[in-house]
């Protein structure tokens, strides 16, 4: 093989993965801005909001860690990805139409099964034929695929936040838009390569590294230092959980400014940038040392949103997405890659997905609705900036048993 076809055969599959991570962060920029405006229009008080939120992100936490290994085992990532994408497509069916609590938590818990694994699934995927291509860690590259989905999410939110009285629908019609953004990454998926690739791919990594001390055998084997990363994380991500389950609807509610779709669109636009240059600035301070830098975004965000109530504030805040989300992405993608064998590796975003991002937005979620319903949105901001700052504690803690592989 020439150097030119060597050169073609990587980037087709990149191009590939960057136009599924473009359609499915399409269903994305539905479900990220208006999933708590659909909740409270069926409705449900601030209270029961975040609750549900919560419910949401803990339900989420069983698709990875339940089918992690069958993604693992599987000679294509195809099949699991589209039984995902259908599941999260059935569960807005009872969702709209039986409006009672038990039903609401159920087609909710349902929804989050699908949607909170579809990304750690694509990445593991990504990543894997990163490898395969002949980088050492595959997710070098990551940032650079992964822009398109910030992109698609950007398309969608411009085009939904164009149609006028968006941000006040029904939950009928933005279920519509959401099962219309999943049947697009259903057919998507013709675009990933054919079944045996990555099983190929996992395989051939696996067989060249050799046999690696720290391996991820299920739940037992986790790497201890994997572990500690984690849990920097997921106290940076609790810090997060005002901002995923209640901006919209400060936004809407507090500041009587319909803009939700516009604003998130602005966040996706400033992570782009980021998510490019993340492989540079991970290779320099490490990729706990990227996620670190995140957590003080995080930090200022809150502090600014609850100091400065206004468009103004909001529009600042959501600058520093460029931080919080497009470095903190790819350096955490790049963590599980370091810390775990690829052989296990969704298994490994599993763990990433749901104890570092989902229980902790469980927890933070449910605690903000009570903390909404008695003190309001502003005092939220400003009480979980604490979280970050025991994020950064923690990471500044153990920053020495980071430093020997990243």
């Amino acid at each position: 093989m020439t150097k030119s076809e060597s050169d073609m055969s990587k980037a087709l599959p990149n191009f590939r993965f960057s136009l599924v991570y473009f359609v499915l962060f399409t269903l994305y920029g539905v479900a990220t801005p208006y999933l708590q405006i659909l909740v409270q229009g069926l409705g449900y008080g601030p209270a029961a909001v975040g609750f549900l939120l919560g419910l949401f992100e803990v339900a989420g936490l069983a698709g990875p860690l339940l089918l992690g290994g069958l993604s693992d085992r599987a000679r294509s990532p195809r099949p699991v990805l589209l039984g995902l994408a259908l599941a999260s497509m059935l569960a807005l069916l009872p969702l709209i139409l039986v409006p009672r609590f038990l039903v609401t938590m159920l087609s909710l818990a349902l929804l989050a099964v699908g949607i909170r694994t579809l990304i750690p699934f694509t990445d593991a995927a990504a990543v894997a034929f990163g490898e395969a291509s002949g980088r050492r860690r595959g997710s070098a590259g990551y940032g650079k695929i992964r822009v398109f989905g910030s992109a698609g999410f950007i398309v969608t939110a411009v085009v939904l936040q164009s149609i006028p009285g968006f941000d006040k629908s029904p939950p009928w019609r933005i279920a519509v838009y959401m099962a219309v953004g999943a049947a697009a990454f259903c057919a998507s998926l013709l675009l990933l390569p054919k079944a045996g690739t990555v099983a190929a791919a996992v395989a051939g990594e696996g067989a060249a590294a050799g046999p690696r001390p720290r391996t991820l055998g299920g739940i037992r084997g986790i790497d201890p230092v994997f572990l500690l990363g984690v849990a920097v994380i997921a106290l940076g991500r609790i810090a997060m959980a005002p901002i995923t389950s209640f901006l919209s609807l400060y936004v809407v509610d507090d500041l009587k400014w319909n803009a939700v779709g516009a604003l998130w669109a602005l966040s996706a636009c400033a992570e782009m940038p980021l998510m490019v240059l993340a492989g540079g600035i991970i290779r320099r301070t490490g990729a706990m040392g990227a996620i670190a830098i995140a957590s003080v975004a995080v930090a200022l965000r809150l502090a600014i949103y609850a100091i400065f109530p206004s468009p103004g504030g909001v529009i600042a805040g959501q600058l520093l997405h460029s931080l919080c989300y497009g470095l903190f992405q790819p350096a955490a993608v790049a963590f599980v890659a370091l810390r775990i064998p690829p052989e296990q590796r969704s298994r490994g975003m599993a763990v990433f997905t749901s104890l570092g991002v989902g229980l902790p937005t469980f927890l933070g979620s449910s605690l903000g609705g009570l903390v909404v319903q008695a003190a309001g949105y502003r005092v939220l901001f400003a009480v979980y900036t604490v979280f970050a700052a025991a994020s950064v504690g923690l990471y500044l803690a153990a920053r020495r048993r980071f430093a020997e592989r990243g």
